[in-house]
């Protein structure tokens, strides 16, 4: 499921550039080690969201719940003008290991190539007990007044 993704050739985004450092062994999973954004680019910081439907229910497991956080995530981006091809780093926690798996299947599943910047954190918990993942992104836009 792809949600807020542009359609493709329409120049939403400003260029989102991969940096290779060949010193440094190629990254582990679909992400770039780091991303260059032009400069004048719009940047949005998105804080940190937990799988809370509208009607305040939960969904079970990691992969329910990444898809979750990720379609709230394209609505908030949607406020300011963007979509998740926009998104040039990921910040994402889960409470165990064995959440990695799926949290990085959902992940791979909306961030195509370019990919952006991502990092992966196992932690102890959240506010409530059957949170199991929490993802925040920065993303990069044209700035406000640029054409596409």
């Amino acid at each position: 499921m792809h949600h807020n993704l542009p359609k493709p050739g329409t120049g939403h985004a400003p260029a989102l550039s991969p940096v290779f450092a060949p010193q440094v062994p190629a990254p582990l999973a679909a992400y770039s080690h780091a991303v260059a954004v032009e400069a004048g680019a719009r940047l949005v910081f998105c804080s940190g969201q937990l799988a809370i439907g509208p009607d305040g229910a939960v969904p079970q497991g990691c992969e329910a719940q990444a898809e979750l956080c990720f379609a709230q995530i394209g609505t908030i981006l949607s406020g300011a003008g963007l979509c998740l091809r926009d998104v040039v780093r990921i910040n994402a926690f889960v409470t165990a290991r064995e959440h990695m798996a799926p949290y990085m299947r959902v992940r791979d599943r909306l961030f195509p190539a370019p990919f952006p910047a991502s990092t992966l954190m196992i932690v102890s918990g959240f506010t409530r007990e059957e949170f199991v993942v929490e993802i925040e992104v920065v993303a990069a836009g044209r700035a406000e007044g640029e054409d596409a």
